[in-house]
C-alpha cells in the first residue's frame, strides 16, 4: 500500500519543524516549551554528540585535552572511524542463493539419500555431545532439538537419523500438531484398500519447526505415544522447535548449539576445494572479514560454494570480497519483503529502531520502536489502531530475528555513566544497510519515519536526539536532496534550539561519513538572512572545522563581519549569533587542529574590530574550559601552554600573545581577569597548575601597565566563597618580572 506523499498539503511542516498532528501544544503549553527549550552550551552539545553517536560514526573523545589530542584520542569530530562507500554507496549488484532458506518442507516427503550423503560430508558439531545424542535417540526413539533458525538444527536432526542408519528419512509436514504426532507416524493412503504404509519402509522421520501455542503445547504424553508407534516400525524421529516453543515442564529438549562458522566453512572447503587448499583459502583477508561478521550457517555454505569456484578459477577476488556485504543486503531485503505472517509490522519497526539505536539501551529501543510502529500503522491503514501488547514480548525472539545480541555496558548521562542492558546487531554494518534499504527501497515508509524522527528530535534525552541526527545523517548520505528538504532544513528553520541542534548534528555526522556538499551548505547558510540558518552553520563549522580549519575560520570571520555590518542599532545586534561565533572558536581551539587555529587567529587578529572580537572573545572563553569539565579541573589552555613551552612549540608564544591582547582590550579585560582569577584558584589546588602558571605570567608582562594589572589582581583577589586570599597568589606575584 502506498503511503501519502511527504510533500502533500496534509503533511505540511509547521514553522517549528513539527508535523501538524504532533504540534507541541498537544503535549505541553507554550510556556513549558519555552522554559525547556534553551540553547545548549556548544561545549556540552559537542560532548553529547561524542557520547551518544553510534559505533559506526564515533567522532572522537572528550577526555583530557593535551596538545591537540586527548589522551591519545583525537579531540573532535575528525577522529574515529568512517564507514566508507562499501556500505553507504550503491547497493551491491551480486545476488546469491542461500541453501536451507526454509527450515522445513511445506508438505511431507522423502529426503533424497544424496542429500543425506552431501550433508554428512560437511557436518561438524560444536562439541562432543553429538554421540550421546545419537545414543539417546536410539533409546528414546524420539528426540526434541531446540534452537534458533539458521543454526543448523535441521541438518543436525537429519544427521542424527543418518548416524543411526534410519533410512529412508521422511520430512513431515510442519502443519503437524503435537496432538497428531503419533498419527503422523502411522498415516495410511486413503485408497479403498489402504493397507500399505504411505512411506513403505520409512525408518526415520524429521519434523522441523513443530507449531506449538498456548492450548496446544508439546507434552510428554505426545512423545510417549509417538515413541510407541515408532517402536512398532523400528523407526526414529527428531523434532526441532524454536527457542520460544510452548513445552510442558515434563518435556526436556536438547538445546542445539551451532558449530563455529570457521569449522563449518573449513568442512565445506575440504569437499569443494580439497584439503590442501583449505589453509590458503581461510587465510584470505576477505574470508577473515567474513568470519568476523557473524554470518548464518546458510551463508557460510553459500560462501564455501563461491570459494570453491574461486579456487578453481571460476570466480573473481572481487566476488569473494563483496559476498559478505551482499549476504547482509539480502538479509535486510528479506526482513522488509516478508509478509505480515512471517515478519510482523511491529517487528519491522523494531528493526528500524534498532538500526537507529544500535548498541543503545534495549528498553529505549523497544519503546521507540513501538512508537514508530504506531506511525507505520497509520500509513498502512489509518482506520486500524496499532495494537501494542503491553506484556508478552519475547526479547530473545526479537533479537533472534534481528541477528542481534544483548550485553551490559555503560551509557553516558549528564549525571555520569550508568550501566544499561544494550542491544546491538552482531554485524555493525547492519544498521547502515538497513536504513539505506528502508529509505530508498521502501519510500512509502518515509512519512511515518519522518514523523518519528521529528518526535525523537523533541525528546528530552540527549541520546535520543543524537540518534535521530545520526539516522538522518545516513539518510542524507543515501539521498541528500530528500533528507535536506524533508527533515534537515525544517529543523534548521525551527524556532526551537533543540531542533536546530539536531540539524547541526545531522549535518556534522553526514559529513563525517562522507556525504558530499555539506561545507557548501554551511557556506550558504552562514550568509543567509535567516538568523536560524546562520546559527546552524556556525555550530556545524565548529564541529567539522578541525579537518579544514582555514576554511572554517574564514567562514566564521565572514559571519562576524556581516554581524557587525548590521550592528548600527544596538537593539538589533544579534547577540545570540555573536555568542555562537565565540563558542565555535572555542571548539576549534580545543581540537586536533589547535595549533593551526591559533596561528590563524593571531595572523588575522588586527584585520578589523569584528575579527578581533571574534578571536579574543573565543580565546578567553576557551581559557575557562577545564579537563573533564570539572569545576576545579586543570585548565585546558594552560595545560596546552605547558606542553608547548616544554617542546618549544610556537603555540606557547601564540597563547601568551592572545592573553596580552585579551587583558589589554577594554572590551575583554573584565572577562580575561575573571579567567585568570579562576586559573589562580586552580593553582591553589594543584602544584602542576601552579608551575605552569608561574611559567606563563612573566610572558604576559611587556609593559608597566601589564605589570600593574596582573600584580593588582594577585594582591587583591579574594579566595573562593569569601575566604582569605589564596596563598598561591603571593607566590605567583613573585614570578612576575621586576616592575
Amino acid at each position: 500500500m502506498t503511503g501519502p506523499d511527504p510533500a502533500a498539503p496534509g503533511d505540511a511542516t509547521a514553522p517549528d519543524g513539527t508535523a501538524p498532528d504532533e504540534h507541541p501544544a498537544k503535549e505541553s503549553s507554550a510556556e513549558e516549551t519555552e522554559e525547556h527549550d534553551q540553547p545548549q552550551d556548544a561545549w556540552a552539545a559537542r560532548r553529547d554528540l561524542v557520547d551518544h553517536s553510534p559505533r559506526t560514526m564515533k567522532v572522537g573523545s572528550h577526555a583530557a585535552f593535551g596538545g591537540g589530542y586527548v589522551a591519545g584520542d583525537q579531540h573532535g569530530v575528525s577522529g574515529g572511524r568512517v564507514t566508507g562507500d562499501v556500505v553507504m554507496g550503491s547497493k551491491t549488484v551480486h545476488h546469491w542463493t542461500f541453501p536451507g532458506l526454509s527450515t522445513a518442507a511445506s508438505a511431507s516427503g522423502e529426503v533424497p539419500p544424496s542429500t543425506l550423503t552431501r550433508l554428512a560430508a560437511t557436518f561438524v558439531t560444536a562439541d562432543d555431545a553429538f554421540g550421546d545424542l545419537v545414543e539417546r535417540l536410539r533409546r528414546k526413539r524420539v528426540l526434541v532439538l531446540s534452537g534458533a533458525r539458521f543454526t543448523g538444527r535441521r541438518t543436525a536432526a537429519l544427521m542424527l537419523l543418518h548416524r543411526l542408519g534410519a533410512a529412508p528419512v521422511v520430512a513431515l509436514d510442519r502443519a503437524t500438531t503435537p496432538g497428531s504426532l503419533a498419527e503422523a507416524f502411522t498415516a495410511r493412503d486413503d485408497t479403498p484398500h489402504g493397507t500399505t504404509d504411505r512411506w513403505g519402509a520409512a525408518r526415520g522421520y524429521v519434523l522441523c519447526d513443530l507449531e506449538t501455542r498456548r492450548g496446544s503445547a508439546l507434552r510428554e504424553t505426545h512423545l510417549l505415544g509417538a515413541a510407541d508407534r515408532l517402536a512398532e516400525q523400528n523407526a526414529y524421529a527428531v523434532i526441532t522447535v524454536g527457542p520460544t516453543a510452548v513445552l510442558e515442564d515434563d518435556v526436556f529438549p536438547f538445546a542445539w548449539r551451532p558449530p563455529a562458522t570457521e569449522d563449518v566453512l573449513a568442512a565445506h572447503l575440504r569437499v569443494r576445494a580439497g584439503e590442501d587448499a583449505v589453509p590458503r583459502l581461510l587465510g584470505l583477508p576477505a574470508v577473515k572479514e567474513f568470519l568476523d561478521h557473524g554470518h548464518q550457517l546458510r551463508e557460510v555454505a553459500a560462501f564455501a560454494q563461491l570459494l570453491g569456484r574461486y579456487a578453481a578459477g571460476g570466480a573473481t577476488e572481487q566476488e569473494v570480497a563483496s559476498f559478505s556485504l551482499a549476504s547482509l543486503e539480502n538479509q535486510v531485503r528479506e526482513w522488509f519483503e516478508e509478509d505480515e505472517t512471517t515478519v510482523h509490522l511491529r517487528d519491522k519497526a523494531f528493526l528500524i529502531a534498532l538500526a537507529a539505536f544500535d548498541d543503545g539501551p534495549y528498553a529505549l529501543t523497544a519503546e521507540l520502536g513501538d512508537r514508530l510502529y504506531d506511525f507505520l500503522q497509520q500509513t498502512q491503514n489509518r482506520s486500524l489502531a496499532a495494537g501494542i501488547p503491553v506484556f508478552g514480548t519475547h526479547v530473545g525472539k526479537r533479537l533472534q530475528l534481528a541477528r542481534a545480541r544483548l550485553s551490559e555496558g555503560e551509557e553516558h548521562t549528564e549525571w555520569g555513566p550508568v550501566t544499561q542492558t544494550k542491544a546491538a546487531f552482531h554485524d555493525e554494518r547492519a544498521s547502515l544497510v538497513l536504513l539505506r534499504e528502508m529509505w530508498t527501497g521502501h519510500p512509502s515508509a518515509r512519512p511515518a519515519l519522518i514523523q518519528w524522527l521529528r518526535r525523537l528530535a523533541d525528546d528530552g534525552r540527549p541520546l535520543v536526539r543524537t540518534r535521530a541526527a545520526s539516522t538522518v545523517a545516513v539518510l542524507a548520505r543515501t539521498d541528500l536532496p530528500s533528507a535536506m528538504a524533508l527533515v534537515i532544513e525544517p529543523w534548521a528553520r525551527s524556532n526551537r534550539f533543540r531542533h536546530r541542534l539536531v540539524a547541526v548534528n545531522s549535518l556534522t555526522l553526514a559529513h563525517h561519513i562522507g556525504t558530499p556538499n555539506v561545507p557548501r551548505i554551511l557556506d550558504t547558510w552562514s550568509a543567509a538572512e535567516d538568523r536560524r540558518l546562520r546559527w546552524v552553520a556556525v555550530r556545524a563549522y565548529a564541529l567539522i572545522g578541525p579537518e579544514r580549519p582555514a576554511q572554517a575560520l574564514a567562514a566564521l570571520r565572514a559571519a562576524a563581519r556581516e554581524l557587525y555590518r548590521h550592528a548600527g542599532d544596538p537593539d538589533d545586534f544579534d547577540v545570540e549569533t555573536a555568542g555562537e561565533l565565540a563558542e565555535a572558536v572555542v571548539l576549534l581551539l580545543l581540537s586536533p587542529a589547535s595549533t593551526e587555529v591559533l596561528d590563524d587567529l593571531r595572523t588575522h587578529l588586527d584585520d578589523d574590530r569584528a575579527v578581533h572580537d571574534l578571536a579574543v572573545g573565543g580565546f578567553v572563553s576557551a581559557c575557562g574550559r577545564t579537563q573533564d569539565d570539572e569545576r576545579h579541573g586543570v585548565p585546558l589552555v594552560l595545560d596546552w601552554y605547558a606542553r608547548a613551552a616544554a617542546d618549544e612549540n610556537r603555540a606557547a608564544d601564540g597563547i601568551a600573545h592572545l592573553w596580552r591582547e585579551a587583558l589589554g582590550d577594554p572590551h575583554h579585560t573584565t572577562s580575561a581577569l575573571a579567567a585568570m582569577r579562576a586559573w589562580v584558584l586552580a593553582a591553589d589546588r594543584s602544584t602542576t597548575v601552579e608551575w605552569a602558571l608561574a611559567a606563563l605570567l612573566p610572558r604576559l608582562v611587556t609593559t608597566p601597565t601589564e605589570h600593574q594589572r596582573l600584580s593588582h589582581l594577585l594582591r587583591t583577589m579574594p579566595g573562593e566563597d569569601g575566604n582569605p586570599p589564596p596563598e598561591v597568589a603571593a607566590r605567583l606575584l613573585g614570578a612576575l618580572p621586576p616592575r
